[in-house]
């Protein structure tokens, strides 16, 4: 008797944890819709790796979202985020700043952070950037399945932060799509556990 209670119990915990994970999935998704674009000073891109001394596919998409903000006057600086990878030459940011200085964005208006490794220490980071150079609102800018999480990260740092996904993505394909989606919820939820004790 006692150990048909324990496997009840067991089975309820386990759905409980999966209509979560399920619910969580469905809500990024539909978070990933959503577009907050507006004017604001700056414009944050989350770093996402690098090739050698170029952009990865992923994270060109993001910078080209920013330099398209930038030329089309919604943001006047341009915040890049991303340290240096073990084995790397160049941290993230540095090959950000670099490909939006060849596609037409000042020198001047580029500020990069070059010791984050994760989100959390990317908006960490850049809001030290913000507060040394009186920047009070930011748009953020990363792919649209990242969007939920980094935003929750943003407020969670007291950063005025709007979402504003790339309007383009090298996850196009079901697959790619869904991995990324599962990564995420994992991530969201893990996020979460780490606020409550935090």
């Amino acid at each position: 008797m006692f150990l048909k209670k324990i496997k009840i119990v067991s089975i309820s915990i386990l759905v409980c944890l999966i209509t979560y994970f399920i619910i969580t999935c469905f809500k990024i998704s539909n978070y990933s819709k959503k577009s907050e674009t507006q004017k604001a000073d700056v414009g944050i891109v989350l770093g996402a790796g690098i090739w050698k001394d170029e952009p990865s596919p992923v994270f060109r998409e993001r910078i080209n979202h920013s330099i398209n903000l930038y030329k089309d006057g919604y943001i006047k600086k341009i915040i890049f985020t991303g340290g240096k990878a073990d084995g790397k030459k160049f941290s993230e940011s540095y090959v950000a700043k670099k490909y939006a200085e060849s596609h037409g964005v000042n020198s001047k208006d580029i500020f990069i952070e070059e010791k984050s490794k994760i989100t959390q220490e990317n908006l960490k980071f850049a809001k030290e950037i913000m507060i040394e150079n009186d920047l009070s609102k930011a748009l953020l800018i990363s792919d649209p399945l990242h969007m939920k999480r980094a935003i929750l990260i943003a407020k969670d740092t007291n950063i005025n932060a709007f979402s504003s996904p790339t309007e383009t993505s090298k996850y196009k394909s079901i697959n790619k799509k869904f991995t990324f989606l599962m990564r995420e919820s994992f991530f969201y939820i893990t996020y979460q556990i780490y606020r409550i004790f935090n």
